[in-house]
């Protein structure tokens, strides 16, 4: 008997557990497109207003308007040079262990 109760009640756990993550879900997700609308729209507002959040200031220039160019901005190397700044590194550093190996 007490079998039974013990897989009824976790039965019901898991039931409210998947509605509660389906409702979450949902629920994030309108928020998702709502923020998205805004900010296309340039309606940006802080929480004290009961209205969406405001962008992160990193991404606000110095008059407030959103950066639309990348913030991150990487140089692209060919696998060559990549290999020799690698082994240039290695050399490094275990010519320095030896060095130190030798002082000890």
């Amino acid at each position: 008997m007490l079998h039974l109760l013990y897989i009824l009640s976790f039965t019901i756990l898991a039931f409210i557990a998947i509605k509660t993550l389906i409702r979450n879900l949902v629920s994030f997700n309108f928020d998702r497109e709502e923020t998205h609308k805004q900010y296309n729209q340039g309606n940006y507002t802080y929480y004290s207003e009961g209205k969406s959040p405001a962008p992160h200031p990193e991404l606000l220039d110095d008059s407030g308007n959103l950066i639309k160019e990348p913030l991150l901005v990487m140089r692209s190397i060919d696998v060559e040079d990549a290999r020799q700044k690698l082994d240039a590194m290695y050399n490094d550093s275990s010519a320095s262990t030896i060095e130190n190996q030798e002082e000890i």
